[in-house]
């Protein structure tokens, strides 16, 4: 039974309503706020004031709930139909057909979703630091940038949460060796109980996990590859997306009893791709349990489909033409021509490699579905359940063999689930950004949002599905070599962040915009530009010469303009 002491949350989307209304009309013309956002590190090194407000947050409001939030590490969305708890969790709450990051990429992606800002404002805009005085990616930059107090995770220990992270944070937060002693990394501010698993959680196997909890010094435990020869069941229980869950419930049940409330994140290594994997751990390790026998590719456990009828029709645009994907330069006279195509890595990816890579990550996504089921039934219906993705990822789509960083809907679109009291179920069609989920996780805890974050709440349309929101979505892409440490080279499917450009992006209900800049030197620029109808379902053919003086097409472009290195305010404006 939960304590008396905690009101039950039936209302809570009504009073976090209240306060978001409230909070962002105070958010309009915040005099403090920034008038130019920061582009390189250096110019972000100081953490925003607002962000340190030290202001009282409503922590007497009438109910505070428990939030338990499910970031998965580069899902597809074709991924979704094989997971039976959460297709059952889509049935019983809100799903978001417009939900996108505003960079598919990893650590760029996570930083702006933990601060509520875009990259051009984080300072975090690749993997790594590339340069190792002004770091421009990796929790180097993190660090770099002061980013730790920019976390929606302050706002709610400030309104008087027990904050819980468990599993993958960024890239490069790590241990090192120093003259043969280990070193630890610190201990991430924002969160009471700090338990990350670092990089070696990619191969399922054979990882560290660190700890550090209220009262205590941080400690770490290494995890090793247990011997072939144990029983199955005892090496699954060793694989670390089962180690995540465990670490999950174990919070959940020590806290859901507690006065306070609790909002924990969970953030699993699947589906992403093994690094160096040894020659039987497959690219895409999934548990034990869940992989194919010897010898049988259609069989494993594909969880609510046979993995035997997943095929190239789940991959929309695999193995589409290049031909017609070229970017278009604007002449100053307003005409256009062709610009040099940057799509022109070899393809090396097979028909039969992407069914096998598409069976093998629907396999490796089973383990994320049970503990989806267990956490709902471990909060009940009074807490709120959010699942979703980092990035997409592209497997064969429009020629780019495998990975993540582009535009396009295979590597921007993620899911987005929710459920928890007062959720009306079903679909929603506002456009929502990874951005957004600091501000929503604000309003729902009743906690004060901060000038600073680009997103906007989307706690409305939780509680009524047609409630107005966001229109358009922006994505923003920062070309760097790519450097020792690059856990997304994705050299194993034949990678292509090694050619994918700069770019910034918008996404609206018709279509596509993306203004790539073909230099990849830092001091010059080498624009064109990419255009896509998605009325044909996905992005088929650039339609920027024929296109591009269509009123939505010159929509998309004014918003882009308006976004290109907006400050927060601009940010939120130009969604609407």
């Amino acid at each position: 039974m939960r304590s008396v002491g905690r009101p039950r949350p039936r209302t809570v989307v009504a009073t976090a309503l209240a306060l978001a209304t409230v909070v962002l009309a105070g958010c309009t013309g915040d005099p403090g706020e920034p008038t130019a956002a920061p582009v390189v590190p250096s110019a972000t090194a100081s953490p925003s004031a607002a962000a340190e407000d030290p202001s009282p947050s409503a922590v007497d409001a009438p109910a505070r709930p428990d939030i338990v939030f499910v970031l998965m590490d580069d899902f597809s969305t074709e991924l979704l139909q094989t997971m039976p708890q959460a297709l059952r969790m889509q049935r019983d709450g809100a799903s978001y057909a417009n939900a996108f990051v505003v960079d598919s990429l990893c650590c760029p992606s996570r930083a702006a979703l933990l601060t509520g800002q875009a990259p051009h404002q984080t300072g975090v805009l690749v993997n790594t630091p590339n340069d190792p005085d002004t770091p421009i990616g990796g929790y180097a930059a993190w660090q770099a940038n002061g980013l730790e107090h920019r976390q929606f995770a302050r706002s709610l220990q400030r309104a008087g949460y027990t904050t819980g992270f468990i599993g993958k944070f960024l890239n490069g937060y790590n241990v090192s060796h120093d003259d043969g002693q280990l070193r630890l990394p610190p201990p991430v501010a924002g969160w009471d109980e700090w338990r990350p698993v670092l990089a070696g959680g990619y191969n399922g196997w054979g990882y560290r996990t660190l700890t550090k909890v209220p009262g205590s010094e941080m400690t770490t435990r290494w995890h090793p590859v247990p011997p072939e020869a144990e029983p199955e069941t005892e090496q699954d229980r060793s694989y670390v997306g089962h180690h995540i869950s465990r670490t999950a419930l174990r919070f959940i049940r020590e806290h859901r009893d507690d006065d306070a409330p609790f909002f924990l994140t969970v953030s699993t290594y699947a589906p992403h791709g093994a690094v160096k994997p040894p020659p039987d751990v497959p690219l895409f390790p999934p548990a034990l349990r869940d992989r194919a026998p010897e010898g049988v590719p259609d069989g494993g456990n594909c969880g609510a489909i046979a993995c035997g009828d997943l095929t190239l029709a789940d991959l929309v645009g695999y193995d589409d033409p290049r031909a017609d994907n070229a970017p278009t330069r604007l002449h100053p006279d307003g005409t256009t021509g062709p610009a040099p195509a940057w799509r022109t890595n070899p393809i090396r990816i097979t028909d039969e490699r992407a069914v096998r890579f598409l069976r093998e990550r629907a396999r490796m996504v089973q383990s994320i579905d049970r503990m989806v089921g267990r956490i709902r039934q471990a909060v009940g219906d009074d807490a709120y359940v959010v699942l979703t993705s980092d990035n997409g990822f592209h497997l064969g789509q429009h020629r780019l063999n495998g990975g993540k960083g582009a535009p396009y809907d295979t590597d921007s679109r993620v899911p987005l689930l929710v459920v928890g009291p007062d959720v009306a179920p079903g679909e929603r069609q506002q456009f929502v950004s990874n951005i957004d989920l600091a501000p929503t996780f604000e309003a729902l805890a009743g906690a004060r949002t901060p000038a600073l974050r680009s997103g906007t709440s989307f706690v409305p349309s939780l509680a009524d599905a047609g409630a107005p929101g966001a229109r358009y979505a922006f994505l923003e892409h920062t070309y760097a070599r790519v450097r020792p440490g690059e856990v997304d080279a994705d050299v194993h499917v034949g990678g292509t962040l090694a050619i994918i450009p700069s770019y910034v992006a918008v996404r609206g209900r018709r279509g596509l915009l993306v203004r790539v800049d073909l230099d990849p030197r830092w001091d010059r620029a080498d624009h064109a530009w990419e255009l896509y109808d998605y009325e044909s379902g996905y992005a088929d053919r650039n339609v920027f010469a024929e296109a591009h003086d269509e009123p939505w097409a010159r929509d998309l472009r004014r918003r882009l303009e308006r976004w290109d290195g907006c400050a927060p305010r601009a940010c939120r404006a130009a969604t609407r």
